[in-house]
């Protein structure tokens, strides 16, 4: 339902990306990726969105690189610019989504790269007025999710290797140490557990929840 676009960037540069709409006067959603790339999963993300009623963009953060190789995933991982991600291409996005209907209210959600991705972005973009991360975490010296002062949701698996239950503890206490209230959920499930595609993580009943606690927060967050 969504179509190819480009938008502009902070330093005039201009950003492929997939947009998904649901009309005027609606609030937005920018998707960020996972290492897989812009691929269908993270499109039909957005599509979800635009159906809920959201205008979704999801940024082309690797310039149309894409692959099912989790050895590719992580160079092209590893090769990304995360500050100009961040800086250009997110802040581009979340700009581009408030320019369709007069300054909108724009969330930013994604998952595993794009879950730290998110959170950087709360940090740093301008104007972000909502976050949902999935099962991601920045480095803190790059974003420390204690510095986050809009409302922020986080969906993290119990049985995460990667963003662990430990990482995640530390999180939720460094957030609430200053102040914040995040709303966070752990699920008994594995990293990526969100991806209809990876059927050897993919849990349909923790998926669903994770979604409908999205919805309901994004009502809240953006009205």
């Amino acid at each position: 339902m969504g179509q190819m676009i480009e938008f502009k960037r902070p330093d005039g540069s201009v950003c492929g990306g997939y947009l998904a709409g649901a009309g005027q006067g609606r609030p937005g959603v920018v998707v960020i990726q996972e290492w897989w790339g812009l691929n269908d999963q993270i499109c039909g993300v957005a599509d979800r969105f635009a159906r809920a009623g959201y205008n979704a963009l999801a940024p082309d953060l690797f310039k149309g690189r894409v692959t099912q190789e989790p050895d590719e995933a992580s160079h092209l991982m590893s090769g990304l610019d995360f500050p100009g991600a961040t800086h250009q291409d997110i802040r581009g996005a979340v700009d581009h989504l408030r320019g369709m209907d007069g300054n909108a209210k724009v969330a930013v959600m994604g998952f595993c790269m794009g879950g730290a991705l998110t959170i950087a972005a709360a940090v740093h973009v301008p104007n972000v007025s909502a976050a949902v991360c999935f099962y991601g975490i920045p480095p803190k010296e790059f974003a420390d999710a204690a510095d986050i002062r809009i409302p922020f949701q986080g969906h993290f698996a119990s049985k995460d290797d990667w963003c662990t239950p430990a990482a995640v503890g530390a999180l939720e206490a460094a957030m609430r140490a200053r102040g914040a209230m995040p709303d966070l959920y752990r699920y008994e499930a594995d990293h990526a557990f969100f991806n209809e595609r990876r059927g050897e993580v993919y849990d349909a009943a923790c998926a669903n929840q994770a979604w409908s606690r999205t919805l309901a927060f994004l009502a809240g967050a953006l009205g």
